[in-house]
């Protein structure tokens, strides 16, 4: 299973929306970044991925899950090559996790999200340590599922 990080503008669509769509989700559209689309088409069914509120408010507020991978986006003409993935919430996380508190964990140094923050949809990484496990230290996150049967904690 791999871990993304998928950014959303609250104005545009908001963790609340997310939660509104339910257990059938939603499609993630509107992805105009050949590298961001690229990072939703090597989405697996069961992939995780935080939910992260950009501009306004810039912190992981909820985690999601892949439930259909890439396909067309219906958003666009025919032949453009833009694609999406269904994703529903999963959950809220205890307390939102800032981006001064990604910043602020040196085990977090290798996430995307702090070298290139324009991109929407990007890869956590694994290492050093898991990065979901450095955000729990960061933030104390508790008793929060990221993964089928792992805690954070």
């Amino acid at each position: 299973m791999a871990y993304w990080l998928m950014k959303s503008e609250p104005d545009a669509w908001s963790w609340d929306e997310q939660i509104q769509a339910g257990s059938k989700g939603t499609a993630w559209t509107g992805v105009r970044n050949h590298a961001a689309k690229l990072n939703l088409m090597k989405m697996a069914k069961g992939d995780r991925a935080f939910f992260y509120h950009s501009n306004v408010g810039k912190q992981i507020v909820g985690i999601v899950e892949i439930i259909r991978e890439y396909y067309s986006d219906p958003e666009t003409k025919p032949g453009e090559p833009w694609v999406v993935v269904n994703v529903k919430a999963v959950g809220p996380l205890p307390q939102p996790v800032t981006l001064e508190a990604i910043k602020a964990e040196p085990k977090l140094k290798a996430m995307v999200l702090l070298n290139n923050t324009r991109l929407s949809v990007q890869p956590v990484p694994p290492q050093p340590v898991d990065a979901t496990q450095a955000l729990n230290l960061s933030a104390g996150v508790s008793n929060c599922k990221v993964s089928r049967g792992r805690s954070l904690s």
